[in-house]
């Protein structure tokens, strides 16, 4: 069963975790090794990473207590980041993380959703009702990624 709670911020490695290995193990099949490295850096500093955690605010998906995915709502709608632990794709848990996301969203008033999708991830938001609105080519650490602007209204 797939569980769903706030964040605290011991979660923060793990999140890390699921962050680099599915962009080096699953995006990687849309991106170049040289894109994957760049917007998964190994050269992040850890406490970089945990202002960021701090900001964002995640939702954490977990399976008998181990964490396999995350994601966010701002006030603003937007889904900064959303991933699934590469090695537990395919089992309800982006599902019910997007699901979980959007409910929370309506209930703060939410009637906008949108989010920079990547490559891989635009059927999955395809599936969920959300649109391109732009096709955008973003440069990380000196590489070119594309991605799109996706949005829904609730």
């Amino acid at each position: 069963m797939i569980k769903i709670r706030e964040y605290v911020e011991d979660d923060a490695q793990a999140l890390w975790d699921i962050h680099f290995y599915t962009i080096r193990n699953i995006n990687i099949r849309d991106y170049n090794q040289a894109q994957v490295e760049a917007w998964a850096s190994e050269r992040l500093e850890f406490s970089t990473w945990i202002n960021r955690m701090k900001g964002l605010n995640p939702f954490v998906a977990e399976i008998d207590g181990i964490i396999v995915g995350y994601t966010d709502i701002q006030p603003n709608g937007l889904i900064d980041h959303f991933f699934c632990h590469h090695e537990y794709q395919g089992q309800g848990v982006g599902k019910a993380l997007m699901n979980h996301v959007l409910a929370v969203g309506k209930g703060r008033g939410v009637s906008r959703f949108y989010s920079e999708v990547s490559i891989t991830a635009k059927p999955f938001y395809e599936y969920f009702g959300f649109k391109v609105v732009q096709d955008q080519e973003m440069e990380v650490r000196g590489q070119k990624l594309r991605n799109f602007v996706m949005e829904k209204y609730s």
